[in-house]
């Protein structure tokens, strides 16, 4: 019998960075720093940063070279890819999580393609996926497969049976298909995470509270205990150590979140100054995922028992989480999208500053701290030397007026890793002055 060798087919390489050079511009480096006025971003062909300063500091512009950009900011700004902390790529709307076993599974993949690169055209270069993204999307956008956001994904959300992440009908049918870990004791918790693992987790993601889109519990009601949440902290060192981010919106489980170990709070709406203390000596991140409560309220397309939980605790989420700011707290961006739209995420920064933060430290958050949570502060969230080049050049002065990083349109250029991924800007005044396209 003969045989065929085959040989196989290569994984897609990443597109190439090419070097860059940006100047007219406003910077605001994510560092809090003040802005620089008339600012030059310098990108290597490794796609990392080589200056970012004062256009009178900067190195002289070398004459062209094959591949080579050079853009005319026209005084717009350009600051670090933004990191969203908690997005769920997965599903397009909350109503649809509970939907998904009707979905052809292939058209759902370019379908959360689509989600994905509309997320990264909206300025957020580096996602965290809190359930319901399998790995191999975050492989695709590693291979070059696919355009979006660098990724981190929980792959499914940890619950107890009748808990946040147990979607079952009473004939025990699970129309989210699979999206939560059920797990009910210690011994099963630590099956669970081996199970993620697996799965190719980057994080564990646990429910230590009830929430608004179950149909079984409420906010107030607890989850995972603290001896569990330990457990999933404890198996996790066993292995080398991962974060764990808790869906936590009561008090009560807030505070066994953090008691447990957690690495980062997620809602937070139950946040009491008992809690923000305690976060702040354990060194927790909190994610409030503003959007959800500003722009996340919508009675026509939600389930009644969704919209009234939502109404309910509106503002008491927006007293505490502006005491959380007021405290010092570290607090990292996320929008819980798909709860909100995808590709409007930079709204959460209006949210942030409409609560009593500062522009500057809301960009900050959503840059420098959010790269921090991700253990990600090494490579991203500043545009500093030596840093990848992950960047966007955005119309007007988003300190003067945080909202204009709110419009997809207004975000004019992303570029990760130095590789230009979104370019609106037009020729003839600034733009574009030379390269290969983007």
């Amino acid at each position: 019998m003969s045989t065929t060798s085959q040989t196989a087919t290569p994984a897609a390489a990443p597109a190439p960075a090419a070097p860059l050079r940006i100047h007219h511009a406003r910077l605001i480096d994510g560092t809090g720093a003040r802005p620089v006025e008339d600012a030059v971003l310098v990108v290597g062909a490794d796609g990392t940063v080589g200056y970012a300063g004062p256009a009178a500091d900067a190195p002289a512009a070398p004459s062209a070279a094959p591949g080579e950009r050079v853009i005319d900011a026209g005084g717009r700004t350009v600051l670090p890819g933004f990191i969203d902390c908690h997005v769920h790529l997965g599903v397009a709307t909350a109503s649809e999580m509970n939907r998904k076993f009707a979905a052809d599974p292939t058209v759902e993949v370019f379908r959360t393609a689509e989600r994905m690169r509309a997320t990264l055209h909206a300025g957020v270069t580096t996602a965290r996926d809190l359930g319901g993204l399998p790995a191999g999307f975050r492989t695709a956008v590693e291979q070059g497969m696919t355009e979006g956001p660098r990724l981190h994904t929980a792959v499914r959300i940890m619950s107890h049976t009748g808990g946040h992440a147990d979607f079952s009908t009473p004939s025990g049918f699970d129309p989210s298909c699979g999206i939560g870990e059920i797990a009910d004791t210690p011994d099963e918790v630590r099956l669970a995470v081996r199970r993620l693992l697996r799965a190719g987790a980057d994080l564990i993601k646990v429910c230590a509270t009830g929430g608004m889109g179950s149909p079984h519990d409420q906010p107030d009601d607890e989850g995972l205990t603290v001896e569990e949440i330990s457990t999933v902290v404890d198996e996790l060192a066993r292995h080398g150590g991962k974060p764990v981010a808790a869906h936590a919106q009561g008090t009560a489980g807030i505070l066994n979140a953090i008691r447990g170990g957690v690495t980062s709070v997620e809602h937070g709406y139950g946040l009491t100054e008992e809690a923000c203390e305690l976060a702040g000596e354990r060194g927790v991140f909190v994610v409030p995922t503003l959007s959800t409560v500003f722009d996340g309220i919508d009675k026509a397309t939600m389930e009644p028992y969704h919209y009234e939980k939502k109404v309910r605790w509106s503002g008491i989420t927006k007293e505490n989480i502006s005491r959380a700011i007021a405290s010092g707290v570290k607090i990292a961006m996320g929008t819980d999208a798909a709860m909100v739209p995808h590709g409007h995420n930079l709204r959460e920064l209006a949210h942030l500053v409409s609560l009593g933060m500062s522009p500057m430290d809301a960009i900050v958050a959503g840059t420098r701290t959010a790269s921090e949570l991700l253990g990600l502060q090494a490579s991203v969230g500043t545009l500093e030397p030596g840093k990848r080049a992950d960047l966007v050049l955005c119309d007007g002065d988003p300190l003067a007026d945080i909202a204009v990083l709110s419009d997809p349109d207004r975000v004019r250029l992303v570029a990760q890793g130095g590789v230009i991924r979104k370019n609106t800007l037009t020729a003839g005044g600034a733009g574009d002055t030379g390269g290969a396209g983007s």
